[in-house]
């Protein structure tokens, strides 16, 4: 299930992604569409974090003005060990555990992991974007054509 801005107005868009959380028994506070994301983001009512690689973010883009933190790094993806302190010091000016934050990968995988990680560390309002920068692979093994924040013709740069 996805929450889809069009649907509902943000504060709504989050409860209903926290309900839905509960009722899978996802150990973090759930997951948006990556429409949602950007419309929280502007708004200024979350952070949104990159956790793809630092590859990943320089040849395939990211959005702008996203903080990055590596949950795997290089091209063997090797897990972070040190991605919750990271977290928490990029997040220390935004209110630390208690911000609202936005986790983003290439489809919404890692990100998951990585927030059920950042949950057990007791970050409180942590989400998933859902779909990812890339979005799933399709039956041409290519990435993008049905979902995705890129997909969805939102902000990206590449360097």
């Amino acid at each position: 299930m996805s929450v889809e801005v069009e649907d509902l107005v943000l504060p709504e868009a989050l409860e209903q992604a926290r309900a839905h959380a509960a009722e899978a028994g996802w150990p973090h506070a759930g997951g948006v569409t990556p429409p949602v994301a950007w419309q929280l983001v502007q708004e200024g009512k979350a952070v949104l974090v990159d956790v793809r690689s630092g590859e990943e973010r320089k040849f395939v883009g990211h959005v702008p003005a996203s903080l990055h933190v590596a949950w795997a790094t290089g091209t063997a993806l090797t897990r972070n060990p040190r991605f919750v302190r990271e977290l928490e010091a990029k997040l220390a000016k935004d209110g630390g555990k208690d911000a609202v934050v936005l986790l983003l990968c290439r489809s919404g995988k890692r990100s998951a992991l990585a927030a059920e990680a950042a949950a057990k560390a007791g970050f409180s309002q942590v989400y998933n974007v859902l779909e990812g920068f890339e979005g799933e692979i399709d039956a041409q093994q290519h990435r993008g054509g049905a979902d995705g924040w890129r997909f969805h013709g939102l902000p990206w740069v590449q360097d």
